[in-house]
């Protein structure tokens, strides 16, 4: 491979993070499905569950496009697990938050997730789990500035 020590750093460091985004989805998926969701849906209805948001600031969080929140938003209402609530702030963005269906739905997932959260300390170690977790955020603060217009 042609290119710059960097370049080789950069498309190993890209390809490591597709690779483990596909790990996490499929993951996702298996811990979702008992409790009736899929990971996306699961990842929505996760957003909001400490405070209600409207759907551009999920897609900001959660680094997708407004529309694909807006389709999974708008299918979690209909299926009774979230609801629109009306923003003091914004009269046109309604705010997204769980229902209690929707709540009791994360809350089955919390075993499995809990599991999967002790066996990967234990295959990591404590400072190792933490110290993932401090470079995975680093290397997204960094890449938000790099790549600013």
């Amino acid at each position: 491979m042609s290119g710059t020590r960097e370049q080789e750093l950069l498309s190993r460091t890209a390809l490591g993070t597709f690779r483990l985004n596909g790990q996490f989805l499929a993951v996702s998926e298996e811990l979702a499905r008992p409790a009736g969701l899929t990971a996306a849906w699961w990842q929505v209805v996760g957003a909001v569950l400490r405070e209600p948001l409207p759907v551009a600031g999920i897609a900001r969080t959660m680094g997708i496009t407004r529309q694909s929140v807006q389709r999974i938003a708008d299918l979690l209402v209909t299926k009774g697990l979230a609801e629109y609530a009306p923003n003091p702030a914004h009269r046109r963005a309604k705010l997204l938050r769980p229902t209690q269906a929707g709540r009791d739905a994360v809350r089955k997932i919390e075993p499995g997730h809990a599991a999967l959260a002790a066996r990967l300390r234990t295959e990591l170690g404590e400072e190792g789990f933490a110290e993932t977790v401090r470079v995975l955020e680093r290397l997204s603060e960094a890449l938000e500035r790099v790549a600013e217009p």
